[in-house]
């Protein structure tokens, strides 16, 4: 037998190999029944299978360096979930290979053609194949074939995906103001995200009771301001040196982080810092309680908008993304007057700084230049008034996208204030139908932190509803289907509970075996 037929012999037995013997848990047969989240928007199976393995082999052809860095994520994530070192194969009978190609007219997109022998990523741009990799990643099957070969294969079903996002921008928020979270606990839910194609994160950095970013100009602000939190207990701040570590990181999971500077109300801690911030007429105190509306910055003092001036100056510096969000919300003891002209005013010294002013949908009551950005969380005749000055707009209803309601009655943190939020009811809506579609930027799930302290209070919260928020903005309205999420959504508990996050037990699916 000639050496090269004995090498497709040897190949074909691989294969052959393979193929499970007996029933395991893991999305073997069919590329289209895949356990994807988000939805891709093309998914073609072909019937056969990869083999990844210790013979698999890892390279890139691109011409943009960034690539390799997405080549060396994705190695680094396989080796500490299946020990295979893509990087050391002394021999390969098959091949993953990401590849640089032009023609997507979204940057986002790719395209991933899987056959026997090989496994091939396409992508015009490195933030492409990043998202492209996290299908990849969930295409492996948990479980290895151990019992067919002396070494274990994770076998993927062979096809073609095509896949783009539906929005442009796909967001959560973090309060770390009500209660502080660590950089760790900050770090690790990028990294979820991440693996559900987030492409932005938005921290809200100050409010009535902590201001948490050092702002060297004001010292006092982190000095005074960050020491308690909601019901008392420790506080916490973040350096700049710790704010830049959590850019950098989103950023190398191409991820942009938004940060949020919320007032003119909001500001008790800063006013507790600096009294003469205070525009309220009422002596300040160290505020720990959940109320809201009854702080205001002294909107017809230019000492004040120096103070703002020097804010969105350093925290800028520090935030390579094109948006700034300075808040703007429930100002209840603003005259409106002075609320319109505080906006307007601040909005020019964001975009004094290149930025991109971002606003709760109060600051669409504001005669803005623009171009400016309003999150829609309360009042649909203020998303109006925004699409009126041709502004875009985020979509963050509150009885629907609002991570920290409860999901039913037995919900052990949450608030209520907005109505129950299920994990069926946080995915079962249509963001497509509520704005003229041009007009909407995409889709943000906001986490507030008064009824959670910890990692694991957080994740509570958050998962699994945030996935479903990750798929409403990625996957086209004729893409979703509950049942089928439902299907999937219950294999994702298996990489919850690889990663120690700790998910809800939703009664609405099968979250716990």
């Amino acid at each position: 037998m000639k050496l090269t037929q004995l090498y497709l012999l040897l190949f074909a037995l691989l294969i052959l190999s393979c193929q499970p013997k007996r029933e395991i848990d893991f999305p073997a047969t069919n590329l289209e029944e895949a356990y994807i989240i988000p939805k891709p928007l093309e998914t073609t199976a072909s019937g056969s299978g990869f083999a990844l393995d210790k013979y698999t082999a890892l390279s890139v052809l691109a011409d943009d360096e960034a690539f390799e860095g997405v080549a060396d994520y994705l190695s680094n994530k396989i080796k500490n979930r299946t020990g295979v070192d893509l990087k050391a194969t002394s021999r390969s009978y098959t091949q993953l290979i990401i590849q640089q190609v032009e023609g997507f007219a979204n940057d986002e997109a790719y395209e991933i053609d899987v056959k026997e022998d090989s496994l091939v990523l396409r992508a015009g741009t490195a933030e492409g194949a990043f998202r492209g990799i996290q299908t990849i990643r969930q295409l492996i099957p948990e479980e290895a074939i151990t019992d067919l070969a002396k070494y274990p294969i994770w076998v993927i079903p062979t096809g073609t995906i095509k896949d783009q996002p539906q929005f442009a921008f796909r967001s959560t928020m973090l309060d770390v103001a009500r209660h502080f979270f660590s950089v760790e606990d900050v770090k690790k839910y990028i990294d979820i995200l991440a693996y559900y194609k987030f492409n932005t994160f938005h921290i809200h950095l100050t409010d009535d009771q902590g201001w948490r970013i050092e702002i060297k100009s004001w010292p006092k602000l982190t000095e005074l301001g960050s020491t308690t939190g909601v019901g008392g207990g420790p506080g916490g701040f973040y350096t700049q040196e710790d704010y830049q570590e959590i850019v950098a990181y989103a950023a190398e999971r191409h991820i942009t982080v938004i940060p949020e500077v919320d007032m003119p109300g909001h500001t008790n801690s800063a006013s507790l810092a600096y009294p003469f911030l205070n525009g309220n007429g009422k002596e300040i105190e160290l505020v720990t309680s959940m109320a809201v509306g009854y702080s205001t910055l002294d909107t017809r003092k230019d000492t004040v908008y120096a103070f703002i001036d020097d804010v969105i100056r350093e925290i800028s510096a520090l935030t390579p993304g094109p948006y700034f969000h300075i808040g703007g919300d429930e100002s209840h003891v603003t005259e409106k007057d002075d609320y319109v002209y505080f906006v307007e005013r601040v909005e020019k010294i964001v975009k004094k700084y290149g930025k991109q002013m971002i606003g709760w949908d109060e600051v669409a009551t504001a005669n803005l230049e623009g171009p400016a950005v309003a999150q829609w969380w309360n009042d649909k005749d203020n998303a109006q008034a925004a699409i009126n000055q041709n502004m875009k707009i985020i979509l963050s209803p509150a009885n629907k996208a609002y991570l920290d309601m409860k999901y039913d009655n037995n919900s052990e943190f949450g608030l209520r204030w907005a109505g129950l939020i299920p994990v069926d009811t946080a995915y079962i809506w249509n963001p497509e139908t509520l704005f003229p579609m041009e007009h909407v930027l995409g889709v943000e799930a906001p986490l507030w932190s008064e009824t959670i302290r910890k990692i694991d209070e957080m994740e509570y919260l958050a998962f699994p509803r945030v996935i479903g928020y990750a798929e409403l903005g990625w996957s086209t309205q004729e893409n979703r289907d509950w049942e089928d999420y439902k299907r999937r959504l219950t294999y994702h508990r298996l990489f919850l509970d690889a990663n120690g996050v700790n998910y809800y037990k939703s009664p609405v699916i099968e979250m716990e075996y």
